[in-house]
């Protein structure tokens, strides 16, 4: 991966911004049965800012969270389709290449109480494995370009999707959400990012959902651990508030800072949440036109 390939920004801050409610704890994933025309819509926003790379909107999508909703399996695993063909729907609206990541989040996610930003569930590492698997295997089912194993908490679950990826056919990528120099959950980054070292199926690994200011040096040491190409997408420096699920605070995220991820090793950035267009749209620019154009060109994905 000699290029920078651009990803997208935040999904459900652009469906917000299109007027979507997403106090369900469902999130963005119940647009996949009440509105899959909004996330549509809103993957093709960031396609027109010149994001190469769609990630779904199944993050928060898992058997066990429709169940609660009534859903059930056969509905649930032909919704988890759905979020790979909307993007790559959108991914049609201009006359380049566009990767579609299906979004594998973690199990904190389904909880919908702020979790994922904590990790250590109470759960083994078999268990997490036992959780992940069928999701992965449903997105996998769907045709996307790679899975998107993101805003990870710790390594026990780092190390139950990578087991539960085993076998099913795509490259991924590894993503933690980070805090200064530690995991969510506390471990050192030379210790997490070690984790991806011997997986050839990793194309990179990485951080996101976290401060701009914390990506900086968990790129290089992403990269000085690895030696894999780094991912990364933080959040746009606001802070949220899972008690009043709500977000404080002044945005931090300085696309400018792209110069120094891809000096240290970046061959993935993007932003996560409240990270809109417009900023992927100046990140875009400070990629060169053969990210921002709509014309043939850029990386060849993966």
């Amino acid at each position: 991966m000699e290029r920078t390939v651009l990803l997208d920004g935040g999904l459900s801050n652009q469906l917000e911004a299109q007027g979507c409610d997403l106090s369900d704890a469902l999130w963005s994933a119940r647009l996949l049965a009440d509105g899959p025309g909004q996330i549509e819509a809103a993957h093709t926003a960031y396609v027109r800012a010149g994001a190469q790379v769609l990630i779904t909107a199944s993050y928060q999508a898992t058997f066990e969270g429709f169940e609660k909703r009534g859903i059930g399996r056969a509905r649930a695993a032909e919704l988890f389709a759905r979020s790979v063909r909307l993007a790559r729907r959108a991914a049609g609206a201009v006359d380049r290449e566009i990767w579609v990541a299906a979004s594998v989040g973690p199990y904190g996610a389904m909880l919908a109480d702020g979790s994922e930003y904590r990790g250590r569930y109470g759960l083994s590492v078999r268990e997490l494995e036992r959780f992940h698997r069928p999701r992965v295997e449903a997105l996998a089912a769907a045709g996307p370009d790679v899975l998107a194993l993101e805003t990870v908490p710790d390594i026990d679950e780092a190390e139950a999707l990578l087991r539960a990826v085993e076998g099913c056919g795509l490259p991924v990528w590894l993503s933690y959400s980070v805090a200064g120099d530690r995991t969510r959950a506390g471990q050192s980054l030379e210790t997490a990012f070690a984790l991806a070292s011997g997986h050839d199926r990793v194309l990179a690994v990485g951080v996101n959902c976290c401060d701009p200011s914390d990506a900086d040096q968990a790129v290089r040491v992403a990269a000085q651990v690895t030696g894999k190409p780094v991912v990364v997408y933080p959040n746009s420096g606001e802070r949220w508030d899972a008690g009043g699920r709500e977000w404080a605070g002044a945005p931090t995220f300085d696309p400018g800072r792209v110069r120094a991820w891809e000096d240290a090793g970046a061959r993935l950035v993007g932003g996560c949440c409240r990270v809109g267009p417009e900023t992927i749209a100046e990140l875009a620019g400070l990629l060169g036109e053969a990210t921002a154009g709509e014309g043939k060109g850029g990386s060849t994905v993966p």
